[in-house]
């Protein structure tokens, strides 16, 4: 019972979503699929008003119907044949939809279904990037030589361009093709990489509770660790300031200044690591490396570390090697002039050597 019931809200749902569409008379779970001319004729709209929306290329090529509702024997078998070939192009997440039998799988109810929440899904979005480009002049961009060089993504973009081997894209070159331009140089350099060399550090399934639990974990690691930036920032800048004050840094003053400013200006307290970067990790990023290993020192070691230290004096210091200050008994004198018998007076003892 409560399968059905959940079924029956999902129909609900999409039948809702329908109408806000302006679309009415949703077929339901009990219509035969695609062997009825009405579920054939309410996909056969929405793919319509996807080709109006701009959303369907081949649409405006061909100036053919995306799909074609029909009415005779053979138009189920026509309308199947265009619709695999429709969620090809708007690249259908759905196997099950997407696969070599579509006809077996729109015979379920749950098929069906799956079939026209990705429809409406797709026209809802059609619509907004609509609204989006009726906004923006400039819909489309480009990421040739006049984007902006200081913005993260082209600056990104460059960086895998140059990992790549790729040339820099010029001017006016649309995101869409400079995107599926790294899409054929990485599926070309896949099968070069030895096997399992990808394999992603997170390797669990995230659901809604555990996407929560990471987020509040990477908001309280940033918290943390701009509280840790900022005093070490802190600590730069009172370093940098004290060498201001020898009389040679006062000729040497705006040169100084000059070096440092834009590196300091560089540095933030906030943390550029994000959930993105724990995503995108690979498994070898969790291969830890000692710091003293022969491998680290090749890089790390200098002229500085084989200098050693000779014999320095013994400054003390240690709390445990002081004794405590004892109390001295003086007599009283007979002029007077002494404190008097059996007054305490507290003197520092004489260190043994």
């Amino acid at each position: 019972m409560e399968g059905a019931e959940a079924e029956e809200q999902e129909w609900a749902a999409v039948a809702r979503d329908l109408l806000a569409l302006g679309y009415e008379g949703c077929p339901g779970a009990a219509s035969p699929g695609t062997s009825c001319p009405d579920f054939r004729a309410l996909c056969a709209r929405l793919a319509a008003e996807l080709a109006t929306l701009g959303a369907l290329e081949r649409e405006r090529e061909e100036g053919t119907e995306a799909l074609s509702a029909g009415d005779g024997p053979g138009a189920e078998e026509e309308f199947l044949r265009q619709l695999a070939g429709l969620l090809r192009e708007l690249h259908c997440p759905d196997r099950e939809l997407c696969g070599g039998d579509c006809a077996a799988s729109l015979r379920e109810p749950d098929a069906r279904l799956r079939l026209l929440r990705f429809l409406c899904s797709e026209v809802q979005a059609a619509h907004l990037l609509r609204l989006r480009s009726r906004l923006d002049p400039n819909p489309e961009p480009s990421c040739g030589e006049g984007a902006e060089e200081g913005s993260g993504m082209v600056q990104e973009l460059i960086l895998t361009l140059q990992a790549l081997g790729l040339p820099k894209p010029t001017r006016g070159t649309p995101a869409c093709q400079l995107l599926q331009d790294l899409h054929a140089k990485i599926s070309e350099l896949l099968p070069s990489l030895p096997p399992e060399s990808l394999q992603p550090l997170l390797s669990l399934p995230l659901d809604t509770p555990r996407w929560e639990a990471l987020a509040s974990l990477s908001q309280s690691l940033r918290d943390q660790y701009g509280c840790r930036r900022c005093l070490l920032l802190k600590r730069l800048d009172l370093t940098t300031s004290a060498f201001h004050w020898s009389d040679r840094a006062e000729a040497q003053g705006e040169a100084m200044k000059a070096v440092l400013i834009p590196i300091r200006e560089a540095l933030t307290s906030e943390s550029d690591v994000s959930i993105a970067h724990v995503l995108a990790a690979r498994a070898d990023l969790s291969r830890l490396v000692p710091a003293t290993s022969k491998t680290a020192r090749r890089r790390t070691c200098c002229a500085v570390n084989k200098v050693l230290m000779g014999s320095v004096p013994d400054r003390g210091g240690r709390p445990n090697e002081l004794e405590a200050p004892m109390p001295s008994w003086q007599s009283r004198r007979e002029d007077g002039g002494g404190r008097k018998a059996g007054h305490q007076c507290w003197g520092r003892k004489k260190k043994k050597k």
